[in-house]
């Protein structure tokens, strides 16, 4: 984050840390370390809250913001993309003509039931044995009270083949979550979401698109250093990598 901090933003963050607490569990990430999430639960997020948030590390889930407090790891990076920086490279290129095809479209968030099967579908593939559970991770983790929270449908015809939920505020865009049919790999469709993701953020005239975190050793994670040039925020400053 700039050293150049507003003394709005800087209340804003001591407010914040007054109310994190921290809660150890098992590496989502299967790294072998311990994680431990600080977090907050928040009545509401107003856009202008959640941009300093985002800017100084923060996700989102429902309506709990957290940062990452591992004592023995500090492998999940916030990276961040400037859309306007950004050139594509061939692949990157190459999966958008690929996309051509499809439809977006710009919805409220909603778990209906053609949301809801194909995020299941996405779990039961990806994640088999976990038990996870569409509609009960998508009013817990996506549902909040706040107003800036939408999804972008992808359909192949009538058929749907992915979900971004997303935040959105007036400079700032936070990719929160991508799901998709598992058999559109061919597609790309991980890399075609964040490529569209950089077209929404330049007709909107966003220059913060945040993809969460970037770590090196996961490989469903590290894959959006590929998106250059890139920034990274390490010991409090965020850093242009490529």
């Amino acid at each position: 984050m700039s050293s150049k901090l507003t003394e709005n933003e800087k209340i804003i963050l001591k407010a914040i840390d007054r109310h994190l607490q921290d809660v150890p569990t098992e590496c989502p990430y299967g790294l072998g370390y311990q994680a431990v999430y600080r977090m907050a639960r928040l009545d509401t997020i107003p856009p202008e809250i959640m941009g300093t948030l985002l800017a100084a590390g923060y996700r989102r889930y429902g309506d709990t913001i957290y940062t990452m407090g591992c004592r023995d790891c500090q492998g999940c990076i916030p990276i961040k993309l400037d859309p306007f920086e950004f050139a594509p490279n061939r692949k990157q290129k190459r999966c958008a003509r690929q996309n051509l095809d499809l439809t977006i479209k710009k919805t409220p968030l909603n778990p209906d039931q053609e949301t809801t099967d194909l995020l299941q579908n996405f779990f039961d593939h990806r994640f088999p044995g976990k038990n996870n559970r569409a509609r009960d991770y998508y009013a817990g983790f996506f549902l909040n009270s706040s107003e800036f929270s939408m999804e972008l449908r992808y359909y192949s015809g009538k058929k749907l083949i992915g979900v971004s939920i997303i935040d959105i505020g007036r400079t700032w865009l936070n990719a929160i979550y991508f799901f998709f049919d598992p058999a559109s790999t061919k597609r790309s469709p991980g890399i075609f979401n964040i490529v569209n993701l950089v077209n929404f953020c330049r007709e909107h005239q966003i220059h913060n698109l945040y993809l969460g975190y970037w770590i090196e050793e996961s490989g469903s994670m590290n894959y959006k250093a590929g998106f250059s040039p890139h920034h990274l925020l390490i010991d409090g400053s965020w850093r242009k990598v490529g």
